[in-house]
Order: structure tokens, then C-alpha cells, then sequence
């Protein structure tokens, strides 16, 4: 972080010096015009439904007007859509009572004050009240405490309220995350981020869109103080600053970013800039760098004016752009990464080409658009992610001891307030009490978290229209977190205003969007000739939209969209939002329409027949398909290749990859080995196997699926060439404590043969990863019958594992205390660990040989078990 913190204090002084400084919200003169005329080019956008009057109120101080200014003009048309003036005006009125009341209001640079702490947005969360709320509880908390102290501070606050847990790729707003208690990391940061701004501390979530060295990706935060930017695990409080479990993986990290609202003039790299918001690159403030220099040329050596460039690494078996960049007039580019390859692809009105780079490495690399429509070839390629590194800042043992004992008693606060949740005994008294299927509402309720009441009372109200199996089928429909942050008026207005069918009909859910009441509306707004042409051609509605609407995508986010009335209100739309509107529109009118999970295509059904929406043809036209099947041969560690962990298809459209979504749980034997029915045109086929390094063995394979024809792929998983190493030797005899508090030795557990053995941290994210992954492995690793022996770090540590958040666990599997750390110590040192990273796990033989090692955060671990065990 010291080139960020030099940087940061660079721009102090520079913001001091400018020319022209203004005293309000703007830097400069020069920024306050460009500002003044994007929020003209809003103005002329939104005009039909008058999103921007709030700035004409003649109540406003001048500090008022300018952040309102500010905000309108750089925020996604949904927000200025979805939410009316006044809630703007709120968080302003918030932002500055925290500057003016805490006393590192002073200090704050205006630019950092304007980007970091004025926004309400920290990435795609939906929006919610929580500035108020955080400020009432957090802002005399934090009072007598220094900058580093009250961030801190404010982590262990974030930590009462909420924990790690996977959940799906729709960000629930802070608010809802609290009352469910859990969340994944985009949540977590997003949570921790408008916590710190809203007593005032400039924040910013930090993302890796994806790890090199492992299947998954991550987020925290990163907050200023005193002229500094330090970074933390959001959720996850630890004694300092610039620690956290993620160390170790951001140091391999290709590229770490985040986006900041508006345009932004820091000091860091900037990858992109777009109406909305400024992308930068911290990479380097985490990992060593390299910079390389991309020239794209076309098949006769001319140079590739304007084409995109794409930066792709292996993660869940998809070559996965981490960064997208347009080339310039020569087709150069060049961005700065992790010291670690990639695969640079480059496509141009349908041309596409592609070369490995290994940053730190090459300096340059020519990239050649020679494949077109068409191309059939294989290519195989290793990628190896950059090497561990960095320090960790010193923790002394009574500050460990400190943050451990306060951690325990957030889980008890945390705790007591789950507690509360409906159980299945209460969810089924509930059911028979209204006479409804006990079973099916008993889960519903369970899984509603803190928004039971509100589900509890849309069925009380259902039972009694009549309407109570219709309710239960409509939860039913919907994601598992819409039950936890869904309004009970949402529900009732797709209950009570839909007759049709319960899936694409009285359904709201469609992508990854905000559930929201639409249909009444729709159905009054809409004149009635109109409703009864889309009903007797929907082909009208496509047309409909395609005159009414006006696209403006790039002043918009994609899971930000503009809700169905925003949109009938305003007539502007992006791509998402006009689709979610076509559904909305079907759906009010009881026409059947859905999106389809593989491909994202818009669909309806009218008079027997599905018809995909095509809003830029006059006419539907029929769709062209062809049957893919895939052929393979299994082995003893992969009998059945699952899609998004060994391979993936994507559809190769105007050169350019896009994923095919089947669906986690789908499997080559399951999916792919009968054949499945896919739209002709280009493919990719990706597959790799992930070495115990984080190293990918890599095959792309490109072919087309012709109408009406069968096209046989072989999915070949790379062959790891294994190397036999023994890593080390572990004493065998030591001893563990068992979770009923006898001594025992590990041998006696372990026996003669094989064994896993391992050290987890409980409640920390990495552990839990650990435990999904073996779980997700269940039978192979029973079938192997090796004994597995997980030692919590210490007691305290073991007092934080909930045994019921991982049901699944191989019945080989027994867990146990290192009271005395010393098999932790013994285990790092006997297989050649250079970080004490927890969790570790071992394979050791009978003789104590330490066969396979892993320490700290790794993705798949169940499987990688699998593969060395059968190996044996």
C-alpha cells in the first residue's frame, strides 16, 4: 500500500495548489463546467418525466445544489428513475451534517469527499435508507476515536450485524443484508463502504473480478484516514489495518480495480472511463506489476484501428475479461497486471485473434485478427497466475487476543438476533393454522430470515382472498433472497393482479433485478386498445418498444435497471431494462414470457408457439439450431465433468466470446453426452484441470454448429503430468484434543494408510470455502474411505463453528481441537509452508510423508482431495 498512501498525499497537495480552486463541492472551475454540462445532456435524457426538479428547488444552499449537481449527473439513469428528488436530497443533507459534525470533516480533500463519500451507490446494491440509520448508530460510536480508530471500530460494528455467506449475484441493499444477518463479499464491502461514509470517511470497494490462482473472485474496502488509503476485510475486523485473510491471494491477483462515480482525476491508472463512472487500477498497490504493450493488426499486418481488446485468465473453466480496453488508431494498447499470464483476445467486426502474455515477461506482444466466421481449430496453453508475496504488518498477541474475544461476543449479539427467525416447528404451526401445506411453508418461512413477518402476512392475506395455494406457488417462483428482502406489497400486487400461469405469468422474478409492484400500474396506464393488440400479436409490443423506447445504454448499468414504471414513465431504456419491461408488459397482459437461463434471449409464447424477441427485426423471424454432443472419457478423479468447473460453451458473436448459462449442477454425462439443442453458429469449448499451484492446463476448442446438424465435440480434460513429490514428513504421534475433551494421538484416528489432516479457522471465509468444497465431494471422498481429521486453531476458535451451516459433510470426516498449536506449527513446517495460512490441509501416508499440501484461500479443494487420494 505505500505507493497508494505516496500517491494519495501527492493529491492532497495538488488539490491545495490548483488554480482556480473553488470552495464548494467542485475542485476547479474547469471541473464544475464539465460537470454542469453532463448534467445538461441528464436533463435533456429525463425531460419526459421531470427526474431532475429537486435542482430547481429554491430551498437549497448553494453546498446543496452542487452535490445534487453532482450526483444527477453521474448516476445510472436507474437511480434517477427508480427514486424520486427528495431521497437524493436526504443523503446530502446526511453527507454534510457528517462533515460538519465529526471531527475529520475538516480534513477530507474535496475531491475524495465528492467520490468517496457523497455517492450513495457503491456498486450495483439496490438502494435503500441506510445513510440515516447508519449515521443515528454509528456517528457518536465512533466519536473520541482517531480516523484508523473508528474505521476499525465501525468493521467491528459491521461484524455484529452480518457474516460471509454464498448467495446469488443480485446485491441485497445494506438494510436487507442486516436483517438477514449474512451475505456474500459484494455485500459485506457494500455494507462496510456506506457504513464508513456515512460518518463521513471516504470509501471504496476494492474487486478482483476473478482470481488467477483459484475458482472464485472477492471484494473489500479500502478507507481513507489522515491522508492514507488502508485496506480491510469488510465484515471480517482484525486488530490493524491492511490485513486480512485476503493478503496472500490479492499479492496473486492479475488485476484489482474499482470504479468510482463520476469522473475522477487521481492518480492511478485509468482503464476506462464511461458516463457513469471512472475505472481505475490498484493492482499494483497490492502485487508486484509489469505493463505490457498490446498491438492488434490485421491478417495483412495493417494495423487494427479501434478494436477491443479483451484480458482473460482461466476461473470456472471460462476464459473470464478481467479488463476491456479499445485500441487505439494504430490497434496499441497496454495495461498494467499481476505478474502473472494471460490470454489477450482481440476482435474487430467479426475478425477475432488471440496470444498468451506473460506480464513481468513479454513487454509486448502482436495480437493478429486472422480467424473469421467459421475457424475450426484446438489450442492448448498452461496459464500460471502470479507468485505469492508481500508482508504482513505485525499484530501484537494481546491485540489478537483483544479482536478474538470481541469477535466472539459479535457472534453472540449477531446470534441472539437469528435466533429470532422462524424455525421448521414454527413455520408448519403457522402452515396449519391456515390450513396450508405444511412443508412448503414452513421452508418458505425459514429461509425469509428477518423478513418473516412480512411473508408471514401476505399468505395470512392470501389464505383469506382465497388465493393461499396461488401464494405459496409464487414464493415458490422467486430466489432465495427475494424472500429475505421482498415487501409484502410487491407480492401482493403479482398475486392479485395475475390469473395465468404461476411461472411465466404471475412470476416477477426474470434476471438478477429488484423485485418490484408493476402490474396494476401497467394494467390502468396502458390504453386498452393497445393492451388488446399486444394480447392478439405480441409482435406489436416488440415493435411497441422498439419505436417508443429510446436506448441509452450507456448511461445505465446493467443490474441497475430501470424499473417497468421508471420506464413507461420515461420511455428510456437500456438493454436490460427493455427487456425486463417486455416481460413486465406480457406478464401484466397474461401473455407468457420469460428470459432464457442458457442463452439471456427474450421469449414469448403466443397461440402454441415460442417466439425469440428480436427488437431490431420488423418481423420475427425463426431461429436456426443445431444439436452439440459432447464426447469423453472418464476418469477415476473426474467421472463426469460438471459445466463451470471443468468446461464451459460460449457462443462466438461478432468476435467475441459470450457464456452460455447451464446452470450450476449440470454435467457432461447429465447435459452434454445425449446432445443438446443449440442455436447455429460459432462456439467455444474451454476445459481445463487446475494444478495444485493454482497453474491451468488449458484447451480452447472452436467449431460451428450448423442448422440442423449434429456436431460431435471431444471435451478433453488436460492430463496433469504428476511429479510423485513428497513435500515432507509429519510426526504421526502427536496429539489432538477431541470435541468432548479427551486427548487423543493422530494415529489412532488416521491408521495405516492414507489421511487428511488439516487446521481450519472457523467462521473465517477461506475455512468455509474449505468445508463447501469437501462437502460438495461427499460420496467420492466416503468411497475412498481415508480418514479425515479438521483441528480448529484453538478452542475459542472451535466455539465459533455452527455444525448445522455445513450439513453435508463426509461421515469420514471428524473434527478436533489443536489446543496447544503445536500440530498448526509441526504441519507448516513438515510440508515446506512459507505462510501459516489457515486453512491447511495435508495428505500424508502411513509413514508420515506429507503427499499434498494447501494453505489458505483455494477454490475446489473436495476435488483436488479426490484426485491425490486416487492417486495413491
Amino acid at each position: 500500500m505505500k505507493f497508494l498512501r505516496w500517491t494519495a498525499l501527492v493529491a492532497v497537495v495538488i488539490l491545495f495548489c490548483t488554480c482556480g480552486r473553488e470552495t464548494g463541492i467542485f475542485s476547479d472551475r474547469a471541473y464544475r463546467r464539465q460537470v454542469l454540462q453532463d448534467l445538461e445532456q441528464r436533463r435533456e435524457m429525463l425531460a419526459r418525466c421531470d427526474a431532475l426538479r429537486i435542482l430547481d428547488e429554491a430551498s437549497l444552499t448553494e453546498r446543496e445544489r452542487e452535490a445534487l449537481q453532482f450526483l444527477y449527473a453521474y448516476m445510472p439513469l436507474g437511480d434517477a428513475v427508480n427514486f424520486d428528488g427528495d431521497y437524493f436530497l436526504r443523503n446530502v443533507r446526511l453527507s454534510e451534517e457528517a462533515r460538519e459534525r465529526m471531527p475529520w470533516g475538516a480534513i477530507i480533500p474535496v475531491d475524495y469527499y465528492r467520490h468517496f463519500v457523497l455517492p450513495v451507490r457503491v456498486n450495483n446494491e439496490d438502494l435503500d435508507e441506510a445513510r440515516g440509520v447508519f449515521y443515528a448508530e454509528l456517528s457518536e460510536r465512533v466519536q473520541g476515536l482517531s480516523m484508523q480508530e473508528a474505521i476499525l471500530e465501525i468493521n467491528h460494528w459491521c461484524h455484529e450485524k452480518a457474516v460471509y455467506t454464498p448467495t446469488d449475484s443480485r446485491t441485497s441493499a445494506p438494510l436487507a443484508m442486516i436483517c438477514t444477518a449474512a451475505g456474500r463479499c459484494g455485500e459485506e464491502s457494500t455494507l462496510l463502504v456506506a457504513a464508513l461514509r456515512a460518518v463521513g470517511i471516504p470509501a471504496r470497494q476494492v474487486y478482483t473480478p476473478r482470481w488467477a490462482h483459484t475458482d472464485d473472485n472477492h471484494a473489500w474496502v479500502e478507507a481513507w484516514a489522515d491522508g492514507e488509503w488502508y485496506f480491510l476485510g469488510a465484515c471480517e475486523p482484525e486488530p490493524v489495518l491492511d490485513l486480512g485473510w485476503f493478503n496472500a491471494p490479492a499479492s496473486r491477483g492479475m488485476l484489482l480495480h474499482t470504479n468510482v462515480f463520476g469522473r475522477y482525476e487521481g492518480p492511478e491508472q485509468v482503464m476506462r472511463r464511461t458516463p457513469l463512472f471512472t475505472e481505475i487500477n490498484i493492482t499494483e498497490n497490492y502485487a508486484p506489476t509489469a505493463s505490457v504493450a498490446v498491438s492488434v493488426i490485421e491478417a495483412d499486418g495493417t494495423p487494427a484501428a479501434d478494436a477491443r481488446v479483451e484480458y482473460k485468465i482461466y476461473n470456472y473453466s471460462e476464459l473470464y475479461s478481467i479488463a476491456s480496453q479499445q485500441a487505439d488508431a494504430q490497434g496499441r494498447t497496454s495495461v498494467i497486471a499481476g505478474r502473472g499470464d494471460a490470454l489477450v483476445w482481440a476482435s474487430k467486426e467479426g475478425r477475432y485473434g488471440f496470444a498468451k502474455v506473460s506480464f513481468g515477461k513479454d513487454e509486448a506482444v502482436i495480437v493478429t485478427l486472422d480467424k473469421t466466421p467459421g475457424a475450426t481449430f484446438a489450442s492448448e496453453f498452461c496459464l500460471v497466475p502470479p507468485p505469492e508475496s508481500g508482508e504482513l504488518p505485525p499484530v501484537t498477541e494481546e491485540q489478537r487476543a483483544e479482536n478474538t474475544r470481541r469477535m466472539i461476543y459479535e457472534d453472540s449479539l449477531r446470534n441472539a438476533y437469528t435466533a429470532t427467525f422462524r424455525t421448521t416447528a414454527q413455520g408448519e404451526a403457522f402452515a396449519r393454522k391456515l390450513g396450508l401445506d405444511a412443508a412448503r411453508t414452513a421452508a418458505l418461512l425459514v429461509e425469509s430470515k428477518g423478513n418473516y413477518a412480512a411473508i408471514e402476512a401476505f399468505l395470512e392475506a392470501a389464505v383469506g382472498a382465497g388465493k393461499g395455494d396461488r401464494a405459496l406457488a409464487l414464493l415458490e417462483q422467486v430466489s432465495r433472497k427475494d424472500l429475505h428482502d421482498t415487501p409484502r406489497e410487491v407480492f401482493d400486487d403479482h398475486l392479485y393482479q395475475a390469473e395465468g400461469d404461476p411461472a411465466r405469468i404471475m412470476n416477477p422474478r426474470v434476471g438478477l433485478e429488484l423485485l418490484s409492484a408493476y402490474r396494476a400500474y401497467l394494467q390502468e396506464q396502458i390504453p386498452a386498445a393497445d393492451a388488446a393488440r399486444f394480447r392478439e400479436d405480441p409482435q406489436q409490443l416488440v415493435a411497441w418498444c422498439r419505436d417508443s423506447l429510446r436506448m441509452e445504454s450507456m448511461h445505465n448499468m446493467r443490474l441497475v435497471p430501470i424499473r417497468p414504471i421508471g420506464v413507461w414513465e420515461s420511455r428510456i431504456v437500456d438493454q436490460t431494462s427493455r427487456d425486463l419491461f417486455f416481460i413486465a408488459v406480457c406478464r401484466s397482459l397474461e401473455i407468457p414470457a420469460w428470459r432464457d437461463e442458457v442463452t439471456g434471449k427474450i421469449r414469448y409464447s403466443h397461440a402454441g408457439t415460442d417466439y425469440d424477441v428480436d427488437f431490431e427485426a420488423p418481423e420475427p423471424a425463426p431461429t436456426d439450431y443445431g444439436t452439440l454432443k459432447l464426447t469423453h472419457t472418464p476418469s477415476v478423479a473426474v467421472p463426469d465433468p460438471y459445466y463451470y468447473k471443468h468446461f464451459t460453451l460460449s457462443r462466438i458473436e461478432e468476435g467475441r466470446m459470450r457464456l452460455l448459462h447451464f446452470g450450476e449442477g449440470n454435467t457432461w454425462n447429465g447435459q452434454f453426452r445425449e446432445g443438446v439443442r443449440l442455436e447455429a453458429g460459432d462456439y467455444a469449448l474451454v476445459s481445463g484441470t487446475r494444478l495444485s499451484g493454482g497453474e491451468v492446463l488449458t484447451e480452447l476448442r472452436i467449431f460451428t454448429i450448423a442448422k440442423e446438424a449434429e456436431t460431435t465435440v471431444d471435451l478433453v480434460l488436460p492430463a496433469e503430468q504428476r511429479s510423485g513429490e513428497v513435500y515432507g514428513t509429519f510426526d504421526t504421534e502427536l496429539e489432538y484434543q477431541t470435541l468432548d475433551g479427551q486427548t487423543r494421538a493422530l494415529h489412532a484416528s488416521m491408521g495405516d494408510g492414507c489421511c487428511v489432516v488439516g487446521i481450519l479457522g472457523a467462521g473465517e471465509e477461506p475455512t468455509n470455502h474449505a468445508l463447501n468444497d469437501i462437502a460438495a465431494f461427499r460420496e467420492a471422498l466416503e468411497t475412498t474411505g481415508t480418514p479425515i481429521v479438521l483441528l480448529f486453531a484453538s478452542e475459542e476458535n472451535a466455539r465459533r463453528f455452527v455444525a448445522d451451516d455445513f450439513p453435508a459433510i463426509p461421515s469420514t470426516l471428524q473434527f478436533g481441537i489443536d489446543a496447544t498449536g503445536e500440530l498448526r506449527t509441526r504441519l507448516v513446517a513438515g510440508a515446506g509452508l512459507t505462510r501459516d495460512e489457515l486453512p491447511i490441509v495435508a495428505v500424508t501416508d502411513g509413514f508420515g510423508r506429507i503427499l499434498f499440501r494447501s494453505s489458505g484461500y483455494s477454490i475446489g479443494l473436495g476435488e483436488r482431495l479426490v484426485k491425490e487420494l486416487a492417486a495413491q
